[in-house]
């Protein structure tokens, strides 16, 4: 892990082949070129959480704490389901934050944004996360909010991003989030 780059792990809430949040997390990673190093964390093999686990993790749980825990930030990239956080990446962070005291976020420096083609985009949501992410001790980025809301072709295969203003705004947000991960591990 390196002051310069720091090493982001990146939770996307989409289970989806062509989800949108996960070509908004590409965007980011392209965004972010070489100032970050962007792990894409896999939360799609998780078994539901049961407390039962807290005694002896299935190894796949303990990778999955494992891959966070070798990150010095997190970003959450999720879509809204039934005007909340998806099961899949609840789910996930149940998992890496449990047992009690033993979580893979704590302390960590993060942000949420998230991408959706309904007028409120991603809001409710991102709220219901930020005040999970209020109890796992996650010093999130306040500003900017990041709703995108999702256009057809807004992000292109290699993941640049072809409107301007939707560029420019995730330029911005990624500076805001390299510039708040550098004061926690600076």
């Amino acid at each position: 892990m390196s002051k310069e780059r720091p090493v982001v792990a990146v939770l996307v809430g989409s289970l989806r082949k062509d989800s949108f949040n996960k070509q908004l997390a590409r965007a980011l990673e392209k965004t972010a070129g070489d100032r970050a190093v962007f792990r894409h964390i896999r939360i799609d093999d998780q078994p539901l959480y049961n407390q039962d686990f807290d005694g002896d993790y299935p190894p796949v749980c303990r990778r999955l704490k494992d891959d966070i825990n070798a990150c010095e930030s997190v970003l959450f990239v999720t879509p809204e389901y039934n005007r909340s956080v998806p099961g899949v990446l609840k789910n996930a962070i149940d998992i890496a934050s449990r047992p009690y005291g033993y979580s893979a976020f704590s302390g960590k420096p993060g942000a949420v944004i998230g991408t959706s083609a309904g007028a409120m985009s991603t809001a409710l949501a991102q709220q219901h996360l930020r005040n999970i992410c209020v109890f796992l001790d996650i010093p999130l980025l306040q500003q900017p909010e990041a709703f995108v809301r999702y256009r057809e072709g807004v992000f292109a295969e290699d993941g640049s991003v072809t409107d301007e203003s939707v560029a420019k705004f995730l330029g911005d947000f990624v500076d805001k989030y390299l510039e708040w991960i550098k004061r926690f591990i600076a």
